[in-house]
């Protein structure tokens, strides 16, 4: 992600045939009135993946996509960004100074898309529907820490926490506590396929082809009573299995928008070759690219291992020569431009040194050349930078790599099960806050499923929640990064910049994405709006 797995499509072929333009018009390249967004973010019932559309299962940036128009939450992160606002509630807070017990109360007149009230009681439902199935895909560790959910009337919901919590409130933001409805969701099983029903600005109705979406179309709302202005009636997302596919789709008019994930191939093109009537916006952005380990792995069980790869591997040229500077080299697993950002793996390491490695190497007695296999998706990530990080690896004479891809619905099951001892994988925060990106490598619950454990960790992560200003965590999380960067449970590489393409005359286009990744549909709109 699961969530939140950063998505960088290599060049594939499509998946189903790019959806002909039923004719242009002003408010929509072939979607008759609908507003057309192209996605790489694939959406895909199979074994591995039996539910990506039901907030119990989901944990990947394209379904949290998909939930965000649909389904409600209490809270919502404000246009603009900063601290979450309400949305389904008409207020909340903490009720105690020890952010341990937090009150709700729900905005009047709710009600699902089907006509249905929505209350508290959906809300106690959905949560603990949530947490009670807590699927190992899922987002059940973000609310983990609910100890219980009080009802007060139709309205009041009080949720008393094991522990302190001051992004309680951003996770409350996310599609993890979206209001489901008890009579069209079982609590004890997972709903399977494609279809939501919620109370969220649209609804939505998939097109689908074998297995997988082709198409999802998203109607505005009439119920829907929250915090989100809808700018459209109608929108389009089309599901591209490249970023190519979706780019010349663009260029010929058959979409209005190129979004997630422009490759850095289409976007420096875009950039030194601007096309005609299209224009590309770059938007802040949040997410992260890193090696996962399984550091139980005989090949990389010695953290002198780890540690050689991280004296080693070059970001710089990872982000100029791979993705041609559309990301910056990150020495953190929390983003610079994230509060309590510190250089952990550059202070440590410094740069890129074979002959560090070795001393490294040499003094663990670990025997070189270090064999390893380097696992990614082939269908997610470029080849190009998995074969530029075995390059530098092997150049050492220190590791002997070889690159294996898979498909990403085997690749995410065999990394959970711990079959690869190394494989890399991108993060799309939950929310902006350092916590994000730190306690779901490093707690017990872990979405890597590690078996990596730092006692001095799991003590300073409930700590850092106690802290209502997060500037005065800093210091705690400049410890949990150093700790990172001294037991390489995980490799950070780089951090990447969003670009969206659009039609000339599309509105909102720089509001489409915050900068957790989140799309916003109801932003968008026309010029003759």
């Amino acid at each position: 992600m699961n969530r939140k797995t950063l998505v960088l499509p290599a060049v594939v072929g499509l998946l189903a045939p790019v959806l002909v333009a039923c004719g242009g018009t002003e408010s929509g390249a072939g979607g008759g009135d609908a507003i057309v967004v192209g996605t790489t973010d694939q959406l895909i019932a199979d074994k591995d993946s039996p539910a990506p559309l039901d907030p119990a299962f989901a944990y990947d940036t394209g379904s949290w996509n998909v939930l965000r128009q649909t389904l409600q939450t209490l809270m919502h992160a404000p246009r603009g960004g900063g601290e979450p606002v309400p949305d389904a509630a008409s207020s909340c807070g903490f009720t105690d100074n020890a952010s341990q017990s937090y009150r709700c109360e729900l905005r009047p007149g709710l009600k699902f898309s089907d006509g249905t009230p929505v209350t508290a009681e959906d809300v106690k439902f959905s949560i603990e529907r949530l947490l009670g199935i807590n699927d190992s895909n899922g987002a059940a560790a973000l609310l983990s820490n609910i100890d219980t959910i009080e009802i007060k009337g139709e309205r009041e919901i009080v949720f008393h926490l094991s522990t302190p919590d001051a992004t309680f409130p951003h996770k409350l933001s996310t599609p993890a506590a979206a209001i489901v409805s008890k009579k069209k969701y079982d609590g004890k099983k997972l709903r399977t396929g494609f279809q939501v029903d919620g109370s969220g600005p649209y609804t939505m109705k998939a097109t689908t082809e074998k297995n997988a979406v082709t198409k999802v179309v998203f109607s505005k709302n009439g119920s829907y009573e929250g915090d989100v202005e809808t700018r459209n009636n109608k929108v389009e997302l089309r599901i591209f299995a490249s970023s190519d596919a979706m780019t010349k789709a663009l260029e010929k008019g058959d979409i209005d928008i190129a979004t997630r994930e422009m490759s850095s191939v289409q976007i420096k093109k875009m950039l030194d070759n601007p096309v005609k009537d299209i224009e590309l916006t770059e938007l802040p952005g949040l997410s992260i690219q890193y090696l996962a380990f399984n550091t139980e792995h005989p090949a990389v069980k010695d953290k002198a291992v780890r540690q050689a790869m991280a004296a080693l591997i070059d970001r710089g040229k990872l982000s100029t020569e791979v993705y041609s500077s559309t990301a910056e080299p990150l020495y953190s697993l929390i983003p610079s431009s994230v509060t309590g950002h510190q250089n952990a793996f550059y202070n440590k390491y410094g740069d890129p040194s074979p002959e560090k490695a070795r001393d490294i190497l040499r003094e663990a007695n670990i025997t070189t050349p270090v064999k390893l296999d380097l696992h990614y998706a082939g269908d997610r990530y470029s080849s190009g930078e998995f074969d530029e990080i075995r390059d530098q690896l092997n150049s050492s004479n220190l590791f002997s790599v070889t690159v294996k891809d898979a498909e990403w619905s085997k690749f995410r099951a065999a990394g959970q099960r711990g079959e690869y001892a190394v494989y890399g994988l991108g993060w799309v925060p939950d929310f902006p806050d350092p916590d994000n990106y730190i306690a779901p490598f490093l707690e017990e619950d872990n979405f890597l499923n590690s078996p990596y454990v730092s006692t001095e960790a799991r003590k300073l992560i409930p700590q850092s929640r106690r802290q209502a200003d997060r500037t005065a965590a800093a210091d705690t999380f400049g410890r949990l990064q150093e700790i990172i960067a001294e037991d390489v449970p995980v490799l950070p590489l780089w951090q990447g910049k969003q670009y969206v393409a659009a039609q000339k005359g599309i509105t909102g286009v720089e509001r489409l994405l915050n900068g957790s990744s989140d799309l916003q549909l109801w932003e968008l709109g026309t010029s003759g709006d």
